[in-house]
């Protein structure tokens, strides 16, 4: 089989590729040069652990040459810019928080990288991804990945029945150390600095608030406000805070931990509640996804989970109509933000 990998110079897609080579299939290893930050303090930019770097590119590259196989590396900085962080910093500044790694493995990794892999004459798109794709019937069904501290599901629900059907996830039915001793194996080179990239990849901070301060240019102190109305501190711009926060709120002097519990874009105001009176038992959503072609959930269903990738999850039930619903859960849960996703 004629087979597309999509290489970012890490441990996973480079035993990705060396599985599939020693498997026998033909094989194009291509890498994405995508947006970074060119704002970023330069020292901050040369974080490891962060994508499309020099050194990711000639690992990519030195992996490739390894085994044999042509290496491209395909330049969509202006697509991501457009696609994954410009409604990024439109959501932060609507008063959202988003989640653009969903977007990104949408529009980019499987809407670009899917374009050429048939541009190249393959037969299927094999990533890194810690998740699992099956076919039942006459659908292809998104998976939980063996090794759930790495599953990645979460962040591939928006994927289409057309897209599942064209990728393959190789290491979704292993473990992590399973992983690292292959890479030891393939003689993979791991650099000492070596760390897993788990934040987001455009900036190179750990959260997101120096980004938007650098590209959001109308942050405004306002006030905080307790379930009394009683001010109680006073934040730094709408955009730097999200729903569940407790950190960072430079409340002092309370003896009760406050969460943030609503943000208000008209009046400039961040609402905190006390511990459980921040949390919701239910949720309304919309831009419902059903990856099956004949969606099986049709009315109220009994349902477990997501609400972050990698969080609790959470039972309840849904009931879907058109593009729409509502989620009520059995227990209250923390941390419902606009913009976020909710995986069933």
């Amino acid at each position: 089989m004629k087979i597309l990998v999509a290489m970012s110079g890490g441990v996973d897609s480079s035993v990705v590729a060396h599985l599939l080579k020693k498997e026998g299939h033909e094989l194009i290893g291509v890498m994405m040069k995508l947006w970074v930050d060119p704002l970023a303090p330069e020292v901050r930019r040369a974080i490891p652990t962060k994508c499309c770097s020099v050194e990711h590119i000639q690992r990519a590259r030195s992996v490739c040459k390894d085994l044999d196989i042509p290496f491209y590396v395909m330049n969509l900085e202006d697509e991501f810019k457009r696609d994954v962080v410009d409604p990024f910093l439109a959501d932060y500044e609507a008063g959202k928080t988003p989640n653009p790694c969903i977007e990104c493995n949408r529009t980019i990794k499987f809407g670009r990288l899917l374009e050429k892999m048939k541009e190249l004459g393959c037969e299927k798109l094999a990533t890194g991804h810690y998740a699992q794709v099956k076919k039942e019937k006459n659908d292809f069904v998104l998976l939980e990945a063996e090794d759930s501290s790495k599953d990645q599901s979460y962040y591939l629900y928006g994927l289409s029945q057309d897209q599942l059907s064209n990728v393959m996830f190789p290491l979704g039915g292993m473990q992590k150390t399973e992983v690292f001793s292959l890479a030891h194996d393939f003689k993979v080179p791991i650099s000492d600095l070596y760390r897993e990239s788990q934040d987001l990849c455009f900036y190179p901070e750990k959260d997101p608030s120096a980004f938007l301060k650098r590209y959001i240019s109308n942050l405004t102190r306002g006030p905080i406000v307790d379930q009394k109305g009683n001010v109680v501190g006073e934040h730094k711009g709408l955009p730097l805070y999200t729903i569940g926060q407790r950190r960072g709120l430079d409340i002092g002097g309370l003896k009760i931990p406050l969460y943030v519990e609503r943000k208000d874009l008209d009046s400039n105001t961040i609402y905190v509640a006390e511990d459980g009176k921040d949390k919701k038992t239910s949720v309304e959503i919309i831009d419902v996804r059903l990856i099956r072609s004949s969606p099986i959930l049709s009315h109220l269903e009994t349902i477990q989970c997501r609400t972050s990738s990698l969080g609790t999850r959470w039972t309840g039930t849904v009931s879907i109509a058109n593009d729409s619903a509502t989620v009520s859960f059995s227990e209250p849960v923390r941390g419902l933000a606009k913009g976020q996703s909710i995986v069933f």
